[in-house]
């Protein structure tokens, strides 16, 4: 393939899988707002103890549509931990969520079809109530040690929560998704450009070992739950069985090493073995549940109908619309986190006697990284604000008589590393 046809080719897919997928997209960042809006995690948490099943299963259909890939699940979950939810609640919590969310339900619908969108919530659900009997079984004699620091419920007016779920929705989440949604379109347009269609076919590798070269892959890599759609769905095309592409759309989102790494500190190696042990045997049931039990035009009809080289001719004026106005926003996030990093300065008049210190923080990668750190910090009775720079990766701490050793011990406790 000459480099120009490989361009055209390139940026033609590119934006035939991007318009195929903003609409959808649009519509799950709305309600990924609502949700976050009028369903705030302190109302959430306290479903997350008390008996295994009724925890792992409440923790579960709670996580599914959350719109938190696994770089802002952990925060989330380890925030949900210290508060007082179990293990169980808490490992069930973190399986499920990131595997799903309803942007990545409704953009699944959009590019793969309704079997994979249904297949999705429901394998999340099984394996995040599944990790959650296993862990609280596994644990159930471990001393806790915790304590617990209750997060006050802010009150807010109906017109902050409408101007929250357009802040969240089109701004915030944008911010932490939009890097590994460009990550996957990219990496699909360019498989869909430069290998030949059925490719993977040619290669005569059955499903069962297309599945494991894929969870090798996926288990240490992060990708989040959007992102791995177009790749997924370009896979299908390029000739991989449906249930490793599944293996790819479950275990790529759920996983990654900073995930394991922050589970094994947080909550012990018991719970980590166990969310490990139950992500593997679930991508791999689903998988085979898919190549080998229910019918393969299910999964790749759809797939193939939308992917195919020609499919950029037939876009609708609105797909396209809407695939200049996901890009508008995307832009418009980085914009807007490079001025809150650049003007983000404390400024203290020349009476306040309050002290500042900064702590250097490894592993905060998110906005819910940043507003777990700034919330916990803050229920410590010396600390005034807490602000998190995510660019810098520091914490800036301000408050009268400011207890270092406790701030760092707070921050550590969420599975994070300072300096």
């Amino acid at each position: 393939m000459e480099v120009k046809e490989f361009i055209i080719s390139f940026f033609r897919d590119f934006i035939a899988i991007l318009s195929e997928m903003a609409p959808y997209l649009l519509l799950g960042f709305f309600f990924a707002g609502l949700l976050y809006a009028f369903i705030p995690k302190q109302k959430i948490e306290k479903y997350f103890s008390g008996k295994p099943l009724k925890s792992s299963v409440l923790a579960s259909i709670f996580g599914i549509p959350l719109p938190l890939c696994s770089c802002g699940v952990i925060p989330t979950g380890t925030a949900f931990y210290k508060n007082g939810a179990s293990k169980g609640g808490t490992i069930s919590f973190l399986i499920s969520t990131p595997q799903t969310g309803i942007d990545s339900i409704l953009a699944t619908f959009s590019l793969m079809g309704l079997p994979f969108a249904i297949i999705r919530p429901l394998a999340a659900l099984i394996t995040g109530v599944t990790g959650g009997l296993i862990t609280s079984s596994i644990t159930r004699k471990e001393a806790d040690n915790r304590v617990y620091q209750q997060e006050a419920e802010k009150h807010k007016t109906f017109r902050q929560k409408v101007s929250d779920v357009f802040r969240y929705g089109f701004v915030d989440f944008i911010q932490d998704i939009s890097k590994w949604l460009v990550i996957g379109l990219v990496l699909a347009a360019i498989i869909s450009a430069l290998i030949p269609d059925e490719f993977f076919e040619l290669l005569n590798m059955s499903p069962i070992v297309q599945m494991l070269m894929i969870l090798v892959v996926s288990i240490p890599l992060y990708i989040c739950a959007t992102g791995s759609i177009p790749l997924a769905a370009v896979l299908i095309l390029k000739g991989i069985s449906p249930g490793a592409a599944f293996v790819l759309l479950m275990a790529g989102p759920a996983t990654n090493a900073a995930t394991i790494t922050m589970i094994g500190k947080v909550l012990g190696k018991k719970s980590l073995f166990a969310y490990l042990g139950t992500i593997i045997a679930g991508a791999l049931s689903f998988g085979l549940l898919i190549d080998y039990v229910l019918p393969i035009e299910w999964f790749t009809q759809i797939a193939n109908q939308h992917l195919a080289h020609s499919h950029g001719e037939h876009l609708a004026w609105w797909q396209i619309l809407s695939g200049i106005i996901l890009m508008a926003l995307i832009i418009n996030g980085y914009i807007q986190k490079r001025l809150n990093n650049k003007h983000k300065v404390i400024q203290t008049n020349n009476t306040n006697i309050m002290k500042i210190q900064t702590i250097k923080v490894d592993g905060m990668t998110c906005n819910h990284c940043k507003a777990n750190v700034e919330s916990n910090l803050e229920k410590l009775a010396f600390v005034e604000t807490a602000k998190v720079n995510l660019a810098e990766k520091t914490v800036t701490i301000e408050g009268d008589n400011v207890e270092m050793e406790m701030a760092r011990e707070t921050i550590t406790s969420l599975g994070y590393n300072c300096k």
